[in-house]
């Protein structure tokens, strides 16, 4: 008899925010076109109905930050097929890894009443720093579309058409004016991945680096542009890149480079 089941579908949380989950949420007609070949098994942002497992695709959102978190993650690539992260956290630690450079229990006490109940671990890692990851959907928040685009890539055995160029290649689709040659503004346009149709020069401000870094995306070469051509202190070089893609190797080697 022929297996008329739907692959199922899981959604993980660990330390985040839900944005990227939100995102999921936000497909609404996006997400009912997948929504007849699929059965959303596990989603605690949108359902208590959970089915066991093994699962398809499972999304994972959310850096290792615990040591609970460090053990739960393995059993969830035990019971998936295909695992993908999704978000800066997941990917690469978030905004929560600025703790990665320095010694967390210093802050504990200034947060908690009781730091004695607090179990954390020293430095909030992505996931691949703890498991095998099939893909890596990055941004804070993911692009609905390369999400929809994933996951039916996914269920049909073929690879994902993400884009892997650089948010000045979204500026010079739109025609959008180069903040950083026309305005002296600090960008991360050039090395950060394209994803997010470059919101934020579209409203004459900098890249933040949402997506983080692209592919080869030499961040020395940007920032030893910012220190010689904008005249950027070696302070405020190390604050751009430390932001929700912090601790991505390409950002993180080119701030402690100039944190020396």
């Amino acid at each position: 008899m022929k297996d008329t089941s739907k692959p199922k579908v899981a959604v993980w949380k660990f330390a985040s925010c839900d944005g990227c989950q939100l995102s999921l949420l936000d497909c609404e007609d996006e997400l009912l076109a997948v929504a007849g070949a699929i059965e959303i098994a596990n989603f605690p942002e949108a359902s208590r109905r959970i089915v066991k497992g093994p699962y398809e695709v499972s999304l994972v959102e959310g850096s290792i930050t615990t040591p609970h978190d460090a053990e739960r993650i393995h059993g969830i690539r035990r019971q998936s097929k295909f695992l993908v992260t999704i978000g800066a956290c997941a990917t690469a630690g978030g905004i929560q890894a600025l703790r990665n450079f320095a010694n967390v229990k210093d802050f504990i006490p200034m947060v908690y009443a009781h730091p004695e109940y607090i179990h954390t671990l020293g430095k909030s890692t992505p996931i691949a720093d703890h498991i095998p990851v099939d893909f890596e959907l990055r941004g804070c928040p993911i692009n609905k579309y390369h999400l929809v685009e994933l996951v039916n890539a996914l269920l049909n055995g073929r690879k994902p058409n993400i884009p892997t160029d650089s948010v000045c290649m979204e500026c010079k689709r739109r025609g959008i004016t180069c903040v950083m040659v026309s305005a002296g503004m600090t960008c991360l346009g050039p090395v950060t991945q394209a994803g997010c149709n470059a919101l934020c020069p579209s409203y004459n401000r900098g890249c933040f680096g949402c997506f983080g870094p692209k592919e080869t995306p030499n961040p020395d070469s940007l920032a030893d542009w910012w220190e010689k051509e904008m005249h950027l202190s070696k302070p405020e070089i190390v604050r751009a890149f430390r932001g929700f893609n912090a601790y991505a190797e390409p950002f993180r080697k080119a701030s402690e480079r100039h944190e020396k």
